[in-house]
């Protein structure tokens, strides 16, 4: 935080403004985080549309989280020097227009290129926007305001599949998209209206800020996610060769931020065991986690005939209980520690995943998802709130916000790599789950084995952060438990 900004007038919910800009805020990380979960409904929809297999749905969603993820480091330090509320301004804006451009694409290609464009502004937008509730209001004040804006912010996630499956059936996959701009605009008009001034920092955009790091991890991230999501359309040569420069890429990152005077990720904390461990789990965990929201309503819907709707009421559970439950468990977190849980959660998660590879053609709501997507959800939550309170508990409570902010684009990562490689890993990659009515039947049975195959993958990654939350972790004081969805 950029002690060089100040706020010339500090808000109160008491106030109309107040109120105001906490909508504003929840609007804007709503939009953007409600993205990660109506997409995942509408693929289906987007692949029978505009074609191109299961590649063009990696995409969709693989593209997003490559900006998103490799840009939202940057985007804090952006807000840091040109004002938080500028920036959050800057990314509302920005994602209001590039929702626009998603949803009126007319093929694949322009849809994954606007797809780039929106998690380049959420990048801008969601560090913006805690950054306003962080310091735009009275300290008295703060702790409320915060805790609302996780609650309200959470609640916007798990509505996601719900809605998504929603606007698919009712008005298409395109308003999944486009009610972004409604949004976008009521939450730059409030912002507008009643943000206080804050003071110019003295620093400049050229300043110390890493724009070289941010373009090498991004770059790096892009390309290793090209590698595998391509890797049916190139030749092996080829492939491995995007693989490996990425990977090369994020090398040359790491070694830029070690000598950078202010980096975008301080290298130094992973110097500290328990923040190194922890962020090794959140890799693990969300790469299940995201690969299995990605291939469980694809399944649903083109394996088991779900509805979009049916297939977003399937997986709500999951967010359900990450919404009820995550800022319930900082109890159980002081009594048991930290350690525990986050050995027993994934492995609750890792059974869910096995309960999930029953799903197939046809799959009963009641007796196969809904015990696989509750037991999942139960293991998800165990790991998420004593895997938050380890990451900010691990480190000084100056570096708490970095080091959150380190957490959360480790699971934007993780969710990349998960969406470009399990599909290759599972044998889904260049299939086309909506394919002519002749070859329906087989193609219907090529996913249903690849969907148990990347299940049981999925499971391996739960057990294996099972193993290293059991044999890395070891301090024993925990933090108050903080719900990690709105961040995710």
């Amino acid at each position: 935080m950029n002690s060089e900004i100040g706020v010339t007038r500090r808000l109160a919910l008491s106030e109309t403004a107040g109120r105001w800009v906490l909508a504003a805020t929840v609007l804007g990380s709503g939009m953007a985080l409600l993205d990660t979960t109506t997409v995942t409904v509408a693929l289906p929809a987007i692949g029978r549309q505009l074609g191109g297999g299961v590649t063009t749905l990696q995409w969709v969603l693989a593209a997003y989280l490559v900006t998103f993820g490799g840009l939202v480091l940057l985007g804090g330090a952006v807000a840091d020097v040109i004002g938080r509320e500028r920036a959050f301004l800057i990314g509302a804006a920005g994602f209001g227009v590039t929702s626009a451009l998603c949803g009126v694409a007319p093929t694949g290609s322009t849809l994954v290129i606007a797809r780039l464009l929106q998690g380049a502004a959420a990048g801008l937008l969601v560090p913006g926007s805690l950054g306003i509730v962080s310091t735009s209001f009275s300290a008295d004040e703060r702790g409320r305001v915060i805790a609302t804006w996780s609650a309200l912010s959470g609640l916007a996630t798990a509505a996601g599949p719900l809605l998504g499956g929603l606007l698919v059936d009712r008005a298409g996959w395109r308003w999944v998209f486009l009610i972004n701009v409604p949004l976008a605009l009521v939450a730059v008009g409030a912002s507008l209206r009643n943000l206080p001034a804050h003071e110019a920092s003295a620093r400049s955009l050229g300043d110390g800020l890493d724009l070289g790091g941010a373009l090498t991890g991004t770059a790096g991230l892009g390309l290793t996610g090209f590698g595998l999501i391509q890797a049916p359309q190139l030749s092996h040569l080829l492939a491995a060769a995007c693989v490996l420069l990425g990977i090369g890429l994020l090398v040359a990152f790491a070694i830029l931020e070690s000598r950078q005077e202010r980096p975008l990720l301080p290298l130094t904390l992973f110097e500290v065991r328990d923040f190194t461990v922890a962020n090794l789990a959140t890799l693990l965990v969300y790469a299940a986690l995201s690969s299995t929201l990605f291939l469980v309503v694809v399944q649903l819907q083109d394996g088991s005939g779900y509805s979009a709707l049916g297939a977003g009421a399937a997986i709500f559970p999951v967010t359900l209980l990450l919404l009820l439950l995550a800022t319930r468990l900082g109890v159980l977190v002081r009594r048991f520690g930290a350690r525990r849980l986050m050995t027993l959660g994934p492995l609750v998660a890792a059974l869910g995943l096995l309960l999930f590879s029953r799903v197939g053609a046809p799959a009963a709501y009641a007796t196969v998802v809904l015990p696989a997507a509750a037991v999942f959800g139960l293991g998800v939550v165990l790991t998420v709130a004593p895997l938050t309170s380890t990451v900010l508990g691990s480190v000084a409570s100056t570096r708490a916000a970095i080091a959150s902010a380190v957490n959360n684009a480790i699971a934007r990562v993780a969710g990349l790599l998960a969406v470009a490689a399990m599909p290759l890993a599972a044998g889904l990659s260049g299939s086309n789950p909506t394919p002519a009515a002749g070859t329906a039947a087989a193609a219907a049975d090529t996913l249903g084995h690849g969907f148990h195959r990347a299940m049981l993958l999925a499971t391996l990654l739960c057990v294996a952060a099972a193993a290293v939350s059991f044999i890395g972790l070891r301090h024993k004081r925990d933090a108050p438990a903080v719900s990690p969805l709105p961040a995710r």
